[in-house]
């Protein structure tokens, strides 16, 4: 495997130097802050990545308001009380992005998020527990049990909620390809994601930085070399 100096050289070279590259990778996570978040900011992150999966990202951030009105401000247990009508009526509410599948993955989740808060104490707690040399699995977790957390989704739920994580995005992908790491071009067997988790662990042990600061630069080191403000902006920040 390449050395990440290396990689993490070229990122530099790409953004501008070391300065503007660190303010690229933002602050450093703490899982332990998960546990702070209320089963209500869980659902309304969650679902907020899932009605953002293939559309304009923007779009969804400036109708967000009218989402947590529309969904009683994703309370796991008020939703769940919430008879039949509602959610029919929701496939015609305006305030939302209208598509019936993501309307219904919110009452299936707000179950998952109550189920598993509930067991452990609350589900940011959950989170926070979960090993952090591990994400592989907690994918799993949140793709068999959540709805519609499958592949990416569940990655940017637990990027936005705060938890340390890396993203396979196109680019990240392509930068460990670079880098010698034997996976496929779009990285989804199981065996790809464990090798990926372990050179990830192998890296963040050898340079102390969080999962989401060596997932940043292994994306920033290759591919189209996208601007600051044009980073800030797809990271939500």
């Amino acid at each position: 495997m390449a050395d990440f100096a290396a990689i993490r050289a070229r990122a530099e070279k790409r953004k501008g130097g070391a300065a503007v590259l660190d303010r690229l990778l933002g602050a450093a996570p703490d899982n332990r802050d998960v546990a702070k978040l209320s089963d209500d900011r869980i659902l309304s992150t969650i679902a907020e990545r899932v009605f953002a999966a293939g559309f304009v990202w923007r779009v969804i951030e400036q109708k967000w308001p009218g989402f947590e009105e529309a969904f009683l401000h994703f309370e796991p247990k008020r939703l769940l009380f919430q008879p039949d009508d509602f959610w029919h009526e929701l496939a015609s509410d305006k305030r939302i992005v209208r598509n019936p599948q993501k309307i219904h993955s919110v009452k299936e989740n707000a179950a998952f998020v109550d189920r598993v808060s509930r067991e452990h104490g609350g589900f940011g707690k959950f989170l926070a527990e979960w090993p952090a040399d591990n994400q592989v699995g907690l994918m799993g977790f949140l793709g068999k049990h959540g709805s519609r957390l499958g592949g990416n989704t569940g990655q940017y739920f637990l990027r936005w909620v705060g938890w340390d994580s890396f993203i396979i995005s196109a680019d990240m992908a392509a930068a460990l390809r670079d880098a010698g790491l034997d996976i496929a071009e779009s990285p989804t067997a199981k065996k790809d994601l464990q090798k990926i988790q372990d050179q990830i662990n192998a890296w963040v042990s050898e340079t102390g930085l969080p999962r989401k600061h060596v997932s940043r630069i292994l994306a920033m080191s290759i591919g189209a070399n996208h601007t600051p403000q044009e980073l800030a902006e797809y990271m939500g920040e």
